[in-house]
């Protein structure tokens, strides 16, 4: 078993989550028991994760999507209640990271997607920002764009939205950034790659990829986002001798 407060410290300094300016709160965000023993991880916080936990006996659920998100409804009721008091009721923790896990250079999402689809990682774009959340490479090489989204469909599991910009030849750089980075895509055209990979798509979407000239893939949220939490999560099962379980609650977007 290891001490909670020491697990949860070493995500904090692994992601060095004080430093993002986020949405949400990183880090333990509901206490429970004090050792820990096993952990479950998922990419959302749902009930059907948290049922999960109670018939494992997890002592911590660890999140890419936790809780308190900015601007949602403060009141303890339905939903929000039930999750809350599954916690609460069987002295579960849970720990949450969003962008922190979307940036980190090895184990975070945008990290472990370009592993997935065997792109080679060349920087990131928004590095004023200091986040690193926008991700470009090169795919080994060039590619057309049903090649590559035949090959996000057979590791991701699922056939991405595509929308095709007139006039592009062969994709031979790309930039992404997992979840609902939609609206990413115009730094990406801005930096002259040839097609931008995320999760999510919005109307807007659509008009800014062939008015702007760049390939879209919208190769859903939840798909793009299961690998961060699961590496974080074998991350502490290495380094605290911790039970680790990854559950993928099925989620088609």
């Amino acid at each position: 078993m290891v001490d909670c407060k020491e697990l949860v410290a070493a995500c904090d300094t692994l992601l060095d989550s004080s430093r993002f300016r986020d949405y949400t709160e990183n880090g333990l965000q509901v206490s429970g028991k004090p050792s820990i023993q096993r952990v479950l991880s998922g990419v959302t916080a749902c009930q059907a994760l948290l049922d999960e936990a109670v018939a494992w006996q997890a002592d911590l659920v660890l999140v890419h999507h936790g809780y308190f998100w900015k601007n949602e409804p403060v009141a303890v009721t339905g939903m929000k209640r039930k999750r809350l008091a599954t916690l609460l009721n069987h002295n579960i923790n849970l720990l949450a990271y969003h962008l922190p896990l979307d940036a980190h250079s090895e184990l975070g999402n945008n990290a472990m997607l370009a592993r997935q689809l065997g792109l080679k990682v060349e920087g990131t774009l928004d590095a004023p920002m200091g986040e690193g959340l926008l991700w470009h490479g090169r795919p080994e090489h060039p590619v057309s764009l049903e090649a590559l989204s035949d090959q996000v469909t057979s590791v991701l599991g699922r056939r991405p939205t595509v929308v095709k910009a007139p006039g592009l030849g062969d994709v031979k750089r790309v930039a992404w950034c997992t979840g609902g980075a939609q609206d990413m895509i115009s730094a990406a055209a801005e930096a002259g790659v040839d097609a931008f990979i995320s999760g999510e798509i919005s109307e807007r979407t659509t008009h800014l990829a062939r008015e702007m000239g760049i390939h879209y893939l919208a190769a859903g949220h939840h798909a793009t986002e299961r690998y961060g939490v699961k590496a974080l999560g074998q991350w502490l099962a290495e380094r605290f001798a911790v039970e680790h379980r990854f559950v993928d609650i099925d989620n088609p977007a």
